[in-house]
């Protein structure tokens, strides 16, 4: 079986070369330098690798099952969960006001690509608890947050989102689940959500949901939606949380993959619950919670993708088959043939710059939340919102086209489950869709983040771009500024356009700003690498491989955007 190598080496070049990590923990975290970072992921890894892997195929081939109403998750895995919290996982990056440790967000988001390399599942536990305490934070009153943010900072209790119903999945203004105040602060909750990750576990303590909900005073459409905090258990005359809350797990959901995360159709029965945020103002706090899972699904792909690329080199390199291109041996490693060369560099192109990419976006939300400039601030702030569906779309696209490709560097092996690949591609392709669709999140960049600020968002980022562009004559920077220059005409060609011009060219146009902000990543990468050793001739190596064989991609993409929406549109909708 392939044992998982958590990307160390690949994280200390980013944080002493790349991202001068020291320089940005100076302005907003004193007391972390790339020394305590390292050590961190270095025994995040080893958790990762040594406990977490060896649940996962077992896992997938359990799955959860419900068993009188109750949900008991595969062997293993509430023990690994509880060892995980007392270690204090949960609470690596929360604030210290709440019982967190305060580190930087870019450590947890590369705990984040580990746990999705070895345990997808198993990830989405803590992962989806973040969400609601985001939530909760920015938007819960003060009881609220006293008595639940603690436990679930801790992990000893995990959260769920309760959002999508049959009739109502992206557009949530259908939804009909009903909130009736009692009088005294409650609210009893009446209604049924379906695709609910991590809606009941086995792992002891409280399960929080945020459940989107309609007051009898609402109105129509999404601004008559209103957020509710409903635990399973209640609080109890000592203060204790021993009441069972009239909700129930009707179905778990049969998945293409994520077996071994309970995936839940939840009934809740004048569920008792407590108003989270203003009357109506539900839509405001579900965004909170869902741009916090948008990162964490983006790098759910950039996990897969790593794990997938790791244990297809490794087969490549010692399976033989097939002459050696000289016809002088037979058979060779398939690591010698040149179309599995392309396969398994496009992967790890595609892994190195977004893990690079994210690092970078994860230090950006550290500044909007602890740079004591105000300005700097929401500069970065509304840095991370811009690249939020980018992260979020391209690296999920990217991420199961690499669990495809690394499936096909194994042939027919592949195919069957022995090897594990075909896991990676069945878990990955879910993240494609939940935490909104690819094609809303493009949507999302075209029509909502582009137009930031009069358009000074986008065009400050380009900017910075440009900027460390500007500072090589490197093949990878003149390509990608190539690349940035088609990128700045297609972003003006999009001001203003209609509705159905924009959703025409708005997947193409994520993967083109995905394409050059890689592309950037790869050049300042390229640039620190000027030492003579097997790591930095290897970043050489891959950044050429980027700049000749995947920057390319820019003209045609560019092509299509510039096409309209006109042979999209001319077919009469009786006609498909």
């Amino acid at each position: 079986m392939y044992s998982y190598v958590p990307p160390i080496d690949d994280y200390r070049f980013l944080l002493t070369h790349v991202l001068r990590f020291d320089e940005a923990m100076a302005e907003v975290c004193k007391d972390v330098d790339a020394d305590l970072a390292i050590t961190v992921l270095e025994e995040a890894g080893r958790l990762c690798a040594d406990r977490l892997q060896p649940l996962n195929r077992e896992g997938d081939e359990q799955g959860s099952r419900l068993v009188d109403g109750a949900v008991i998750t595969p062997p293993g895995f509430a023990d690994a969960y509880r060892e995980f919290v007392a270690a204090g996982w949960p609470a690596l990056a929360a604030s210290p006001d709440h019982g967190g440790q305060g580190l930087p967000f870019i450590l947890q988001l590369w705990l984040d690509e580990m746990l999705s390399a070895t345990n997808l599942s198993f990830g989405l536990f803590p992962g989806l608890t973040r969400g609601a305490v985001e939530a909760i934070i920015a938007h819960a009153s003060e009881d609220l947050k006293a008595a639940y943010l603690a436990p679930l900072v801790s992990g000893e209790w995990t959260g769920a989102m309760a959002l999508t119903e049959s009739g109502a999945g992206t557009d949530l203004a259908l939804l009909k689940t009903k909130a009736v105040p009692l009088g005294d602060g409650r609210h009893a909750v009446t209604g049924q959500k379906i695709f609910i990750s991590s809606g009941d576990h086995d792992f002891g303590g409280n399960i929080v949901h945020l459940v989107l909900a309609r007051l009898p005073d609402a109105p129509p459409g999404v601004k008559g939606i209103s957020l509710f905090l409903v635990p399973k258990f209640l609080p109890d005359a000592d203060g204790g949380f021993t009441v069972r809350n009239s909700m129930s797990v009707g179905a778990l959901e049969k998945k293409m993959g994520i077996h071994a995360q309970p995936t839940c159709v939840m009934n809740y029965d004048e569920a008792t619950g407590w108003l989270v945020g203003e009357p109506h103002r539900g839509l405001a706090a579900m965004f909170t919670m869902m741009n916090a899972e948008r990162l964490m699904v983006g790098i759910q792909g950039l996990g897969i993708a790593g794990a997938a690329y790791g244990q297809a080199a490794s087969y490549a390199k010692e399976r033989l088959q097939g002459r050696s291109a000289d016809g002088t041996r037979n058979p060779v490693a398939i690591i010698e043939h040149a179309d599995v060369r392309r396969m398994l560099l496009t992967i790890r192109a595609f892994v190195e710059a977004g893990r690079a990419l994210a690092g970078w976006t994860a230090l950006q939300l550290d500044r909007a939340h602890a740079h004591p400039d105000a300005a700097e601030r929401a500069k970065a702030d509304a840095l991370v919102a811009l690249l939020t569906p980018v992260v979020k779309a391209a690296f999920t696209d990217m991420g199961f086209e690499s669990a495809v490709q690394a499936q096909q560097v194994f042939g027919g092996h592949g195919y069957i489950r022995e090897w594990g690949m075909e896991q990676y591609v069945r878990d990955a392709r879910i993240a494609q869709i939940y935490e909104g669709t690819n094609g809303v999140q493009a949507m999302d960049l075209v029509a909502r983040k582009l137009p930031l600020s009069g358009g000074a968002v986008v065009e400050g980022f380009f900017d910075l771009i440009a900027a460390d562009l500007d500072t090589t004559d490197m093949p990878i920077a003149t390509r990608t500024r190539e690349a940035l220059s088609k990128l700045r005409d297609v972003t003006t060609s999009l001001r203003g356009a209609s509705v159905d011009a924009s959703g025409a060219a708005a997947v193409d146009y994520l993967r083109l700003f995905a394409l050059v902000a890689m592309g950037w990543m790869w050049t300042r990468m390229a640039a620190a690498a000027q030492d003579d050793t097997p790591l930095h001739n290897a970043k050489q190596s891959v950044a050429a491989f980027f700049a000749q064989r995947m920057l390319p991609q820019a003209d045609a993409l560019a092509a299509s955007i510039m096409a309209g929406e006109t042979t999209l549109m001319a077919l009469e909708a009786d006609a498909f």
